[in-house]
């Protein structure tokens, strides 16, 4: 472009130029002298930092990327701090920069040499990371979800593979002990036996049953199928989901049913409406594993036309912090958990047209868990009846 030879811009409009330029850039301008002072601080600067361009102007470049408690006093020492510190190589790094308030953030530095009038100056470049290092976390946060979602669908197939596994010899035991028993009660058999013998087999045979039972049940967790809904007897399928939540676990706790009577009949997938009880119920075994005369206490009843299920435990409440990501997938806060139970949970009580929330507690209260789902039909409110509480994994049921 041509201009007259008469044009040339004095050193205000240049001044004001130049300022307008480094104002409308995305990344950070700084411009300093060989001993660190800072000349100019544009406008981004002013937003990553905190500082006002008047009051950044005059202070020492390093105050910016170090703690004071690091930083010489003296004019001489900064100086050579500047020199040894990399702030004057051309060359781009990251680095941790400092906001006003004292916050730590990782920045991209370059920094170049300009030959002025006034001596040699250093233009740095400042480039905001915390984005790129969100993304980055993201991305590393999907790749570890993945690896869970792996975990768990290997977990699924081990855990169909090994109840079937299991369930082919426990037949056997008790087809076996159902023989001897059967031959233990006829004639000469059952004189030459030991005294008690017979009762003790009706045992064994009856908990290789009970055991034969919470495989098929186990199966039934790890099966793949579609949803299956039907009316059940919303007690029963709680009776069920309790003894799958004792399996395995040591901890000595005591268990208070409180079930309505009368309650209507629920409209669920009740292998899924168990899923929901038993991840509740360890949920609740783990808040009071370790605490003197730990209690779990489950509720039924029905108001309008659902039916409410309270489990609560008399563990510490759960912290506040954690509620608002409480039902997020791979949120946990145990060691050996995947974080997927709740979350689940909620997805299959919304499914079914109902809900999942949390009274989390805390100040000497437990937390509640309150799961309500449409019964199978319409119900007045009931009256709630008190079962006694009970001794480790027993539950007395209401006569």
């Amino acid at each position: 472009m041509n201009h007259p030879a008469s044009y040339h811009m004095n050193d205000g409009a240049a001044a004001a130029q130049l300022k307008g330029v480094l104002d409308i850039a995305l990344d950070g301008i700084i411009i300093f002298d060989a001993s660190g002072t800072i000349l100019t601080f544009n406008r981004t600067c002013e937003r990553l930092f905190g500082y006002h361009a008047s009051a950044a102007m005059g202070s020492n470049i390093v105050s910016l990327f170090y703690h004071e408690s690091e930083l010489p006093l003296d004019a001489l020492s900064r100086q050579k701090f500047v020199a040894s510190s990399g702030l004057l190589a051309a060359q781009t790094r990251e680095i941790q920069a400092r906001h006003k308030s004292g916050d730590e953030f990782p920045v991209e530095l370059t920094v170049g040499i300009a030959a002025t009038f006034d001596g040699i100056q250093f233009i740095a470049i400042v480039r905001d990371l915390r984005s790129r290092k969100e993304v980055a976390d993201r991305l590393d946060r999907l790749q570890a979800d993945h690896l869970h979602l792996a975990r768990v669908s290997a977990i699924d197939e081990m855990g169909a593979a090994l109840a079937h596994e299991l369930n082919q010899p426990l037949t056997a035991v008790l087809l076996y002990l159902q023989t001897i028993l059967r031959g233990g009660q006829k004639g000469d058999a059952a004189r030459d036996m030991p005294p008690g013998s017979v009762a003790i087999l009706a045992k064994a045979a009856h908990e290789a049953e009970r055991a034969g039972k919470i495989i098929q049940r186990m199966r039934s967790f790890a099966e793949k199928r579609e949803p299956q809904r039907k009316l059940h007897d919303v007690k029963a399928l709680i009776d069920d989901a309790i003894e799958l939540t004792l399996v395995g676990n040591h901890t000595k706790v005591r268990i208070v049913r409180r079930d309505a009577p009368d309650l209507p009949p629920l409209l669920v997938d009740g292998v899924q409406f168990q899923q929901i009880i038993v991840n509740l119920g360890r949920n609740a075994m783990e808040a009071v594993r370790g605490r003197p005369a730990a209690e779990i206490r489950i509720e039924t009843k029905a108001i309008d036309d659902d039916i409410i299920v309270e489990i609560a435990d008399n563990g510490p409440g759960i912290p506040v912090d954690i509620l608002p990501s409480l039902f997020k997938v791979f949120s946990t806060s145990k060691r050996s958990g995947l974080g997927i139970g709740l979350a689940i949970s909620r997805s299959i009580a919304q499914n079914h047209g109902g809900e999942l929330q949390c009274l989390p507690g805390g100040k000497g209260e437990g937390a509640t868990f309150v799961l309500r789902l449409p019964s199978g039909q319409p119900a007045a409110m009931s009256p709630t009846l008190s079962v006694p509480v009970t001794t480790s994994g027993e539950v007395e049921r209401a006569k």
